[in-house]
């Protein structure tokens, strides 16, 4: 794989004052952001190969569970005709996949929601955007979340964005995300470790969550 976050660009940033780390901080969640069947069936518009993000997002999700740390998920859904999707759905027509109704929206078999975890339900590509998420992680009293999930550049990136201007730490696991392509895995993992978030790997996730 060609791994954009070569030396030379990660360099170039925190030569240029980017870069600096953010840390976790004292109470850490971990957001499973949008894994569905959309993204891992074949002859879906948002099929991508993600099946390695998605095991290690799983991982996560039983370490998080086995040590009592809250786990939220999020889902995209839209009435039908999508009109609650408003310009976002007329850019992305596949965004259709998540109207009410259609299989591709549902969750995996694993990981998914277990009865008394938080269910984010979203139109746009945060998880913040409209929905009670800052709420939930404020009461919860969590300052750091490990964010996971699909896609990359898309809802990974603007959840883990959103997260830092809400004033949570976001630390973006690497292998624990995917995209429809690894170059654009690897872009938006160097250009978040540069200005939004810290970008982790699994192992150091797995130990946070100890």
């Amino acid at each position: 794989m060609n791994d954009i976050r070569r030396p030379d660009l990660a360099a170039d940033y925190r030569a240029h004052g980017f870069a600096a780390r953010l840390g976790a901080g004292e109470r850490v969640a971990l957001l499973v952001i949008d894994v569905c069947a959309a993204y891992l069936t074949d002859g879906s518009p948002l099929r991508a190969p993600v099946e390695e993000a998605v095991r290690a997002a799983a991982q996560l999700v039983t370490r998080a569970r086995g040590s009592g740390r809250p786990v939220i998920f999020t889902r995209v859904s839209y009435r039908p005709g999508s009109a609650d999707g408003g310009l976002f759905r007329r850019k992305v027509p596949a965004l259709s996949v998540f109207e009410e109704g259609d299989p591709l929206g549902d969750f995996l078999t694993e990981p998914a929601p277990r009865p008394g975890e938080v269910v984010v339900t979203k139109q746009y590509a945060s998880g913040f955007h409209g929905t009670s998420l800052a709420a939930t992680l404020t009461a919860l009293r969590i300052d750091t979340v490990l964010v996971t999930g699909l896609t990359t550049s898309g809802c990974v990136r603007a959840t883990a964005t959103d997260a830092l201007q809400h004033g949570f730490r976001p630390l973006v696991v690497a292998e624990a995300c995917g995209d429809r392509d690894p170059r654009l895995h690897e872009a938006n993992l160097l250009d978040l470790d540069a200005k939004y978030a810290d970008v982790i790997d699994l192992p150091a996730a797995l130990g946070l969550l100890e």
